[in-house]
């Protein structure tokens, strides 16, 4: 039985069946369900300009609210169908190298499963494990799930 369960999410359409998985997960057990959105700062890190770094960063920022916002909601009304009502789910959004604060934000939060996609949206990673997700797994402490 799962009480805390992590879900990364990046948009994609793994993430999201990542997220119908997590609900099924979460409503079998009761558990709470953290979605977690990381902007990956090392490609704000490699902009040589500040004032275009902190632009892209606020919209990156922006963008992720919104999608985790509407990640949420839909995960919510669709496969719920209105019964999550007793699942309590928690918006995150945060900066860093993914897969680290993906670990990281596991370990403070006290998870006690992950639920993640098999790759984001980079190109051939959708053929591969994607490297987070691989990161991931080899990192961590707690069940790792993961949804093609």
């Amino acid at each position: 039985m799962f009480k805390k369960i992590l879900l990364p999410t990046d948009g994609s359409e793994a993430s999201e069946r990542a997220g119908q998985y997590a609900i099924s997960t979460a409503n079998s057990d009761g558990a709470d369900i953290i979605i977690l959105n990381v902007i990956d700062t090392n490609y704000l890190n490699s902009l040589s300009q500040n004032d275009l770094r902190e632009k892209l960063d606020e919209e990156l920022r922006e963008a992720g609210k919104k999608s985790v916002e509407k990640f949420k909601k839909k995960i919510e009304e669709e496969p719920c169908a209105g019964n999550c009502k007793n699942i309590k789910m928690i918006t995150m959004i945060k900066h860093g190298q993914p897969a680290d604060v993906i670990l990281k934000t596991a370990s403070q939060e006290g998870v006690d499963k992950i639920v993640i996609g098999k790759s984001g949206k980079q190109g051939l990673e959708r053929f591969l494990l994607g490297s987070t997700t691989e990161r991931v797994v080899r990192g961590t402490k707690v069940p790792v799930t993961i949804v093609v």
